[in-house]
């Protein structure tokens, strides 16, 4: 089957879809893209974590050697 025809296929379920089913079929696709809804702001949070360890380390560094 060609892919358009499959969008095209996919696009008219949807559009049959109420709301109510419409709704748990976009939970769906959340879950699947995110295991964990707070997975996307962890990473977000341990990636500043590192870049403030990176900061403070080249700080230090930089410390020792003006003495």
């Amino acid at each position: 089957m060609a892919p358009i025809n499959q969008r095209h296929q996919i696009l008219e379920s949807l559009d049959s879809l109420d709301s109510s089913q419409a709704e748990k079929v976009l939970e769906f696709i959340k879950g699947l893209l995110y295991k964990n809804p707070d997975e996307a702001s962890k990473k977000k949070f341990k990636q500043e974590a590192m870049k403030e360890i990176r900061s403070a380390l080249g700080k230090r560094s930089q410390l020792r050697s003006a003495f």
